[in-house]
This record gives structure tokens, sequence and C-alpha cells, in this order.
């Protein structure tokens, strides 16, 4: 077992790996920006080493610091929760150079999946159904005005390095295409330094699903079911839930095939996440594989009894998968409500400042991921999601009656927040007859 895990993040997911890690008797570094002096997971871990300024590329992101945060406190792992360095290929890479363990998959592995046009070729040659589209990139206009003609339109422009909703264009005409195609090149080059775009048909009114993964070193896959992420605004998710309301028996049982099929034609170690969209007549297709730990996790964890931080400490160890595919039963429901440091009634606007009090809900079948506390700041620099919500149930309907009456109890006092928003959306007729789909914050609530 990992001896001293160092843990390249913030928040609500560096203060979960703590956690894991202690259970496991693993000692944990916290690393942290001047911003984040006070931060919850500064004062959970064993030690805390500052790496930088309050901006992210001067801390979160700066890979140079952090490896010698790392080398300092000796730790022999990284781990690196979501977002800032999680995907990123040469922050692996590094990683090996100075024989720290990555926890994650192969720097090889998240580089050609970060590539949302290599992906899908990769896909293609396993047989995984995949949004009709361009077979790789398309390097102008002439060429994305063939392939959108031969997929036909609608049409999604995406950037090949794309994720968390940016890069992004639905066309919907050839004239169009042109002004968009420049346009999203331009964004894709600003945001990824990559504009290598693609071409996909816009798959209308469909449901995000997504398959966990797990694969350990020695070429074992299995999946622990699916998570509904279709609440969504602007391509940013809102809440999930596991299982999904519209998946059968038989559905479940070829997406999780297609789930590990993916998995194994990358060769896949550690934690993942494959991404389908559902079309109204279920038939299902591959979007991306996401090289890290989810957010939404937690849902997973609560219907399939799997801790699923440990299982990645436990895989970069060196240890065998402890459960066969036969192992995983789902029960029960769960669901996640994000919450976020902003106001719902003024576009979403973020909200950071002190918090002066704080009160979180409890009782059975609920669970609070967050790193705030009495007093806390919540500074501009990072995201503003603050806590997620997990409540459990024994079907759908408990599940949200549960979260109902958990929304009630959350009280944030100084920040505005979105613990309204997600109670409107827990009381909205079609969530509850679970008859909806990615646009079901626009047409209900038209945000």
């Amino acid at each position: 077992m990992l001896k001293k895990v160092l843990i390249a993040n913030r928040g609500e997911i560096a203060v979960r790996i703590i956690r894991a890690c202690r259970e496991l008797n693993i000692k944990t570094v916290a690393v942290y920006s001047e911003v984040d002096r006070g931060a919850l997971h500064t004062k959970l871990a064993d030690e805390a080493i500052c790496i930088g300024a309050g901006p992210a590329k001067d801390s979160y992101l700066n890979i140079e610091n952090i490896i010698s945060a790392a080398k300092l406190s000796e730790a022999d792992a990284i781990h690196p929760g979501y977002g800032f360095l999680s995907e990123n290929g040469e922050f692996a890479s590094v990683c090996k150079d100075y024989n720290i363990e990555f926890i994650g998959p192969e720097a090889a592995t998240i580089d050609c999946l970060g590539n949302k046009s290599k992906a899908r070729e990769i896909m293609i040659k396993a047989g995984v159904p995949i949004i009709p589209g361009s077979k790789g990139a398309v390097l102008d206009e002439e060429e994305a005005l063939k392939e959108a003609e031969i997929v036909g339109y609608p049409v999604m422009v995406k950037a090949s390095a794309g994720g968390g909703g940016r890069g992004i264009r639905i066309v919907k005409s050839k004239e169009e295409l042109i002004s968009v195609f420049k346009t999203a090149k331009t964004e894709a080059k600003n945001a990824f330094g990559d504009d290598t775009m693609y071409i996909e048909k816009f798959i209308e009114n469909p449901r995000h699903i997504e398959f966990q993964i797990l694969g350990d070193s020695y070429g074992n896959i299995i999946h622990l079911g699916e998570r509904d992420c279709s609440i969504q605004r602007r391509h940013q998710k809102v809440l999930e839930e596991a299982p999904s309301a519209i998946i059968s028996k038989d559905l479940r049982e070829k997406m999780g095939e297609a789930a590990i099929k993916a998995g194994k034609a990358v060769n896949y170690k550690n934690a993942g996440t494959i991404e389908f969209l559902v079309d109204k007549y279920g038939d299902f297709y591959f979007m991306e594989i996401n090289t890290r730990i989810q957010v939404e996790h937690p849902v997973t964890e609560a219907v399939t009894g799997i801790d699923i931080v440990k299982e990645q400490l436990k895989i970069a160890s060196g240890e065998t998968l402890s459960f066969s595919q036969e192992d995983i039963k789902v029960k029960g429901h769960a669901i996640e409500c994000r919450i976020n440091a902003e106001d719902s009634r003024n576009g979403f606007r973020p909200s950071p400042g002190k918090i002066n009090f704080v009160h979180f809900p409890g009782g059975s079948g609920v669970r609070i991921d967050s790193a705030i506390y009495n007093e806390c700041t919540i500074p501009p620099t990072y995201d503003s999601m603050i806590a997620k919500l997990i409540v459990y149930g024994k079907d759908r309907y408990e599940a949200i009656c549960k979260m109902r009456r958990a929304l009630s109890e959350f009280i944030i006092d100084g920040v505005n927040t979105n613990i309204d928003f997600q109670f409107e959306i827990l009381n909205n007729k079609a969530f509850n007859e679970g008859v909806f789909d990615t646009s079901f914050i626009e047409k209900e609530f038209g945000l």
C-alpha cells in the first residue's frame, strides 16, 4: 500500500481523498495557494505546503511547484482529484519521471483520450457505437462542409481538446457553419492551445448517461453501472442520479459491455468514466472518456457500496481488483445536488464571500461532501461549487423525497447559493416523472 499521498487539489475533493487515505492508514500532504491558507483540506491533512499565489496557474496548475512539494514531503504518490491537472498527460508523465505514482491512467492514455477526435477513431476501431460524424480531425472550412453534408444538419462543431462544455457549437445550416467554424477554432486555440476541430451529428433531446469503470494494472476492467447526468445548464451538470430511470436491464447490459470494450481498447487503468448520449429511440452513442474521478462519483458509491477513491488508491498500490463484474449489484437509488455559491436569480453569477453560518442536513441516507465551515471565505478565484448533497433511498421516489427534505435543512448564510433552484428542480413535474433530457433546464426554467 502507498505510504504517503500528496493531493494536488483543493476543496471538497481534497477533503474526500484525505478521508479515504486516512481510512487506509496512508499519510497525506495537502497543497494550497495563498488564497487557501485557511482551507479545510490544509487542516485535515498530515502536512500542508503552500505552492504559490492565488491564481491557479501559479499554484494548482504549477507542475514544478507541485512536484517540488511532493519531493520535499517524500510523498510516493499524487492524487490529482478532478479539474486542474487531473487530465494533463504531461503532469502524469513528469510524476513518472520523478518516480512518483500518478493516481490515474497512464500519460499516453490521458493524451490519446484527451483529444476527442483521436478518441473517436479508437472507438470506431473497437466497435463502440459513436455519434455519426467525422472519423478524425477536420482541418478547414471546406472539409467541415463536406463532413456536415454527409452527416446531415443539425451538426455540432467541437474542439478536439475541449471539455467542460467549452469549444462546442450547434450548427443548423451550411451558411452558419462557415462563420461558426472559424469562431470555434479561434476559441479552441485560446482556451486549449489546440484549434483542431471535429464534426458530430447533433442528437436532439438526448439523455446524458455515463458508466463508471475501474481497471487494474493486470488487464481487469469492470463497470459500476450508470449515472444519469442529463440535468445540465449550458453543458454543466447540476444534478445527477443513479441508476437512470430510463435504462432497462437489457440496455444497461449493452451499454456496460460497450463501456468495458472502450476501456479495454486503451488498456485503461484506475477510475474512469465512459460518457454516452441516449436518443429518444433508445440508441446510445459514445461521447468521451473522462480520465479522472468525477464530481458525481458518490451516487455510484451509494448504490454499489464501493468506495471508488479507495479503489483508486489500491489500484495505484499495485493491487488487483477485489471483485468481478458478477459481484457488482446496483441497489436502491441515489441523487446528488451540486451546491454552488451563485446567484440563481441573476444569471447564476458567482457569489464569493464569507460564510457566516452553515448548517448541514443529516439523517439516514444523507451525505455531505464539502470543505466549507462557519466563517470560512469562498474565494472568487476558483469554481463556485462549495458542497455536494447526496441522498440514498430504496427507490427513486424515496430518494426525491429525501433530497427535498435535506435541501430544506441546508442553511448557508453569507453568500448566495443555488439551494432554492435545486429545490425547484426536485419539485418539477417532468423531473419527478423522469421525462426530461439535457435541455430540461432551458425548457422548464428558460435558463
